[in-house]
């Protein structure tokens, strides 16, 4: 069959400089392809050119006769005429779309929350990002061109997009820093660097293998850029290896070049840095809930935050995340239990909100900079900021740019520049994925590496959260519950929420209701019994562990003890998941 497009020699160039130059790209029936790069380095001008929405300065770009081409941009404008469901299908009659299963699994996936009748107006804008991204793909295409599609979806959509998006059988250009998506999605990979495209076969994994080999191959002149893919790739190895075995390159190659690698983080050490910096008791969260006007957001909390400890929090928008980080930082104050701070401790918190610098906006980046302490340590050296400034992908010449003259991501990447330069030992990052290119991904988790404090991530970046944390929780219907089995196993509760976990008296009918209620009193007391039964069950388990991860921290510096107090941990956590697993089943019983 022939291509679907072809371009051939094309270049582009703005006043900021050149970004593509004597290009040569085609995309064929059934290719799914992942464009990666640097912001600003061309990535969504390339698919506006593909996707006929932008004429280049010079080459020629073919299309197939009658090519039909459906596109997401990241400023896509709805007309505010609209109510969203018509802004999807159309003026289509409401029995016709409701009775096409295509239409209603993209309803159900991306507005599930949205009320269809409201005006487009009316919809944040996330919620309009969403209703953009179901109008194209409520329809059929021959080529589907997606620019950022997964920004304001949470896990939860991220992961039905790619299901949806690996049923569909059009050919598939996107745009994305979401690299699990990439990884789950495409079949080849694009980068978008020093004005040319480089193809590489598979999705983000085979990249970073082939990448890496090649910089090697060419003695790498990049040496620092390289040395971050290759700590990337051994994570994708050891932290994910199933994930390497779709790509079709040579495996014995690759296991050979991993093998070389040492493992992203040195636990242990990190954990003795941690305890020095923290001493034990960092935030203890003990028996709390919450309650807004009467209405309960978290319920029943305990939660033992250790020194060094790495962990993700997951949920539903709304579900109480950002209620469980105020306990935290101590904003939130519990309804009932209380919330227990170190002595030693300092929180410092990275947001979503960009405002924080508005008051700065004026000063130079190197002005602000030189405000904060003048040495910074990472992976036990010394750096200078602007060293820092460097490792986070400015320039000499950003140094002099106005704050209000930064793009989005470099704003990000300052603000936590900032709190690093203030050195707290509790570190939240709140959405930090936001705005950033995949090599700005890569460098901040390599410098969260070598980073020797607690660290909490809300994050709907999968990736992220699998890279930088060592294990993870989700707060679901106003309960904070560990998740031995990680995202994958949110995604499970999630999927089973309809039938069981959505099961709740504030959900149920008003006759289930009043039958839940009539239970007979003597079933009911012998489960809080064995409620109670399975807390000290927990509590003492807790203890055990807690008290074990301390002698590993202090026996650093001796592997056969190390072997040997692991080899006690382990079981001990088993047991505590399964103490977990018991307790929620009782307490489920007893709503």
């Amino acid at each position: 069959m022939p291509p679907l497009v072809v371009a051939e020699r094309i270049g582009q160039s703005f006043p900021s400089g050149t970004v593509l130059s004597d290009v040569t790209v085609g995309v064929g029936e059934g290719d799914r392809i992942g464009v990666v790069g640097r912001n600003g380095d061309g990535k969504s001008t390339l698919l506006r050119i593909l996707a006929k929405r932008f004429e280049p300065d010079s080459g020629r770009v073919t299309w197939r006769r009658d090519l039909r081409v459906g596109v997401v941009e990241q400023d896509d404008v709805l007309d505010p005429a609209l109510t969203a469901i018509t802004a999807v299908v159309g003026d289509r009659p409401e029995h016709e779309w409701a009775s096409d299963p295509a239409v209603r699994d993209v309803l159900a996936g991306l507005m599930a929350d949205i009320d269809h009748d409201a005006s487009v107006t009316a919809l944040s804008g996330g919620q309009r990002r969403r209703v953009a991204l179901a109008r194209t793909l409520v329809r059929r295409w021959d080529l589907l061109v997606l620019d950022e599609p997964t920004n304001h979806l949470d896990l939860e959509g991220v992961t039905w997009l790619a299901e949806h998006v690996k049923r569909r059988t059009e050919a598939l250009l996107v745009v994305t820093h979401d690299r699990w998506f990439l990884d789950e999605v495409c079949t080849l990979t694009w980068e978008v660097h020093d004005a040319r495209v480089d193809a590489y076969e598979g999705g983000y994994a085979a990249y970073v293998l082939q990448r890496v080999e090649r910089d090697r191959q060419a003695a790498a002149s990049e040496e620092r850029r390289q040395n971050l893919m290759r700590k990337e790739l051994a994570w994708l190895r050891r932290g994910a290896p199933a994930r390497t075995s779709k790509p079709k390159f040579r495996i014995d190659a690759a296991n050979e070049l991993i093998a070389r690698e040492p493992p992203v983080r040195d636990s242990v050490s990190l954990a003795k840095l941690a305890t020095a910096r923290l001493g034990k008791d960092v935030v203890d969260i003990l028996d709390v809930s919450v309650s807004y006007d009467d209405r309960p957001v978290l319920r029943d909390v305990e939660w033992r935050i250790g020194p060094g400890e790495r962990a993700g929090i997951l949920g539903p928008n709304g579900a109480g995340k950002s209620t469980l980080l105020g306990l935290v930082t101590g904003a939130v104050q519990p309804t009932s239990g209380r919330v227990k701070h170190g002595k030693t401790v300092r929180i410092a918190a990275l947001t979503q909100q960009l405002s924080d610098l508005d008051a700065v906006a004026d000063d130079r980046v190197s002005e602000v900079v030189g405000r904060k302490r003048t040495s910074y340590e990472a992976d036990g050296k010394e750096m200078t900021p602007g060293q820092l400034l460097e490792r986070l992908g400015f320039t000499s010449a950003q140094l002099s740019t106005p704050v209000r003259d930064l793009s989005g991501g470099q704003r990000r990447r300052l603000q936590l520049l900032l709190i690093l330069l203030d050195e707290p030992n509790v570190l939240i990052l709140d959405e930090p994925t936001n705005d950033m290119d995949t090599d700005m991904l890569a460098a901040i988790e390599d410098l969260l590496d070598t980073w020797p404090g607690t660290l909490l991530v809300v994050s709907h970046d999968r990736y992220l959260l699998e890279r930088v944390t060592d294990h993870q929780y989700a707060v679901l219907d106003s309960h904070l519950r560990h998740l031995p089995g990680g995202v994958d196993e949110y995604l499970r509760l999630r999927a089973a929420r309809p039938a069981e976990l959505h099961d709740s008296p504030a959900t149920r009918r008003p006759e289930v209701a009043e039958r839940a209620t009539q239970r007979g009193g003597a079933n009911e007391r012998q489960l809080k019994k064995d409620l109670a039964k399975h807390e000290r069950r927990i509590e003492r388990l807790t203890e055990q562990i807690a008290e074990l991860d301390r002698a590993m921290v202090e026996a650093a510096t001796e592997p056969a003890r190390l072997m040997e107090l692991n080899r006690e941990r382990e079981p001990r956590a088993q047991e505590l998941a399964e103490a977990e697993e018991a307790w929620l089943e009782v307490s489920a019983e007893l709503e």
